[in-house]
């Protein structure tokens, strides 16, 4: 009978360390599951055709069996290909990921944000670029302001006398055939623009650096790949494959008025008056492909259903 007794104890205590444990993980599973911090402007996984325009289908094209975007840059060809955004002005997150196959000397990898010229001279225009040329295979943060004020830096060491702006880190090059996470970010109070790369599968970040705009950016309401505005030697290519894009913009959360009741004389009556909505920036997450968690009422009802069902077969045991 001890024994017995003893073993009902262990089966009320597991069961009540489940229960406790389940209601335990529904704060975090709430914050997994509330992703209001940004307003997702355009957004593209491949997984089907985003019809992109395009003057050369024959090398801008969607690959269904990779389910990704392959582009082919040729300068002096004029090509390019491109999808419109709702965006006007403001700050932004703009992320993708690449893969280049090749990239031969000369030629440029080109990937961004403009108006409808899509030329890296004419403004409004942010680009990340990929370039093999003297440097090797380095990468670019190309700007040119809607004040037409060109900008660049690049993850070639720069000498300190170049400017304070100069990246004097060590330098930088990408590798074919490696998937890379590009991160283009403009922060509009603080006029800054910046670059990220990343190894797709490691996460590590190989290069990072920014340029002060000066100025707020606006007008570019459209992505783009493509070769307009190089005016280079023919047949050399840029070749690969573009996935993930997303463009997002911070979304404002505003908290609901509080009511505030004042005191009451004689001759007035209590009047409420609501405190002035307040405006706050929230930081950007990188989108993960992680599955949706469970519902955190799911785990609640079953927590307590657990405690419930247990205490009814232990007060008839006991009776």
């Amino acid at each position: 009978m001890k024994i017995r007794n003893t073993m009902k104890i262990r089966k009320y205590v597991m069961c009540l360390i489940i229960a406790v444990s389940l209601l335990a993980l529904i704060p975090s599973l709430q914050a997994l599951s509330d992703d209001n911090s940004v307003n997702v402007i355009y957004q593209t996984s491949f997984s089907s055709d985003p019809r992109w325009t395009t003057n050369n289908p024959s090398t801008n094209y969607w690959d269904p069996n990779q389910g990704m975007y392959h582009f082919s840059i040729e300068p002096s060809t004029g090509g390019y290909a491109y999808t419109v955004v709702d965006y006007e002005r403001g700050s932004f997150t703009f992320d993708y990921d690449l893969i280049l196959t090749k990239v031969d000397e000369g030629a440029t990898f080109r990937f961004g944000l403009s108006g409808s010229e899509m030329d890296p001279s004419k403004s409004p225009n942010v680009l990340s670029m990929f370039t093999n040329d003297k440097y090797g295979q380095i990468m670019w943060l190309h700007l040119v302001t809607p004040g037409s004020k060109l900008m660049e830096v690049n993850s070639q060491h720069a000498a300190v006398e170049m400017g304070p702006t100069a990246y004097n880190g060590p330098t930088v090059k990408y590798e074919l055939n490696k998937t890379y996470h590009v991160t283009v970010k403009y922060e509009d109070d603080r006029k800054i623009l910046s670059m990220t790369v990343s190894e797709k599968i490691t996460g590590k970040e190989i290069w990072s650096y920014y340029l002060n705009t000066a100025e707020n950016l606006n007008g570019m309401n459209r992505i783009y790949v493509g070769s307009k505005g190089d005016y280079g030697m023919m047949n050399i290519y840029a070749l690969g494959y573009i996935d993930n894009v997303r463009l997002t913009t911070p979304a404002a959360v505003t908290t609901m008025p509080t009511e505030v009741t004042q005191g009451t004389t004689v001759t007035t009556t209590p009047t409420k008056i609501p405190t002035p909505k307040q405006t706050i920036i929230m930081p950007t997450p990188y989108p993960t492909d992680t599955p949706p968690s469970p519902s955190a009422g799911i785990l609640a009802i079953a927590a307590l259903g657990i405690v419930g069902v247990y205490g009814v077969l232990y007060r008839m045991k006991k009776n």
